[in-house]
């Protein structure tokens, strides 16, 4: 093979076929027009995408392309958890940088593949390209419910609960790259007891509760000091305290959730997942968005992450 052929798409996705498994689900993997999978006709199917930019996302030349792969596939995995589901397949594509690309690539899909095979997730195709931009990588996920069914942003009640999993805050000093997709976390308490809502924090804790209130059309109380605050969040060095951080910065992928009070106490006292712990850290109101503090309650500005769109 010349060396222009071994730097060609087609010669990556003979490289990517001899590292890709089978797996028993996937009829047709990479290679084909597009991939099949057996589908039970009772699942219901949850899709996921999200795409990562250099320079937004990640920093490239800080994480380096395996940690890059790997973040790529955690957040969509996330997702899935966020709906209590299970991953199934899926397809990822690159938009590469001409120079150095096909190295770029093969440290990406390891990267990939390490979390993917962690949660039982087969990689079944996707599209490689190359430009003149820095990296852009998609995924796209494919899952599947699990019984009672999916759990929705929308469902919380008055009188609720909201509990999360870890601990929040200063992501952006490692865990936004190396964090754990809490997968096994909501498969274990959709069983354990009735999740009536549930979103995994990406954009911010504030920010994201206040995505809760607007799908459930009610409001939430969050404790100021029941918040489980990450130990990054003090090593932040700017103006904000912990507590800003741990409500503002995102990207911690935890979970968080509404369940009846007395549902909340049960898993309290014996959280489904040894060693994940749980926190009850507010409650559902009927309207507004609140931080209570020393008694005291306050507006809480839904703050976080926002995409920009000018």
């Amino acid at each position: 093979m010349s060396q222009e052929d071994s730097r060609s798409e087609f010669a990556f996705i003979d490289w990517l076929r001899r590292r890709t498994p089978s797996a028993a689900r996937v009829r047709i993997g990479p290679g084909d027009d597009t991939a099949a999978l057996d589908w039970p006709a009772d699942t219901v199917c949850l899709v996921t995408t999200d795409m990562l930019l250099d320079g937004s996302c990640f920093r490239l030349a800080e994480a380096g392309p395996r940690r890059v792969g790997r973040k790529a596939m955690a957040v969509n995995l996330s997702d899935i958890a966020a709906m209590a589901g299970r991953p199934i397949a899926a397809v990822v594509s690159v938009g590469l940088p001409r120079a150095g690309g096909r190295a770029l690539a093969e440290e990406l899909y390891l990267g990939v593949r390490e979390i993917a095979d962690a949660f039982d997730t087969a990689i079944i195709g996707g599209d490689t390209n190359s430009w003149d931009g820095p990296l852009v990588i998609n995924v796209a996920l494919l899952g599947e419910a699990v019984p009672p069914g999916p759990v929705r942003r929308g469902g919380a009640r008055v009188g609720d609960v909201l509990l999360a999993t870890g601990s929040f805050g200063g992501s952006i000093l490692g865990k936004h790259l190396d964090f754990t997709p809490r997968v096994r976390e909501a498969l274990a308490l959709h069983a354990a007891a009735e999740l009536h809502a549930m979103i995994d924090v990406s954009d911010g804790l504030a920010a994201d509760v206040w995505h809760i209130c607007e799908e459930s059309r009610c409001g939430a109380v969050l404790r100021a000091e029941a918040v489980p605050i990450d130990p990054a969040a003090f090593r932040m060095n700017d103006a904000l305290s912990p507590l800003d951080h741990a409500l503002g910065d995102g990207e911690d992928f935890e979970l968080v959730f509404a369940v009846a009070p007395a549902d909340a106490r049960r898993l309290l006292a014996a959280p489904p997942v040894p060693g994940v712990p749980l926190t009850a850290i507010g409650e559902v109101v009927e309207q507004g968005l609140w931080l209570e503090e020393h008694g005291q309650r306050r507006p809480l500005p839904p703050k976080g992450y926002v995409h920009e769109l000018t």
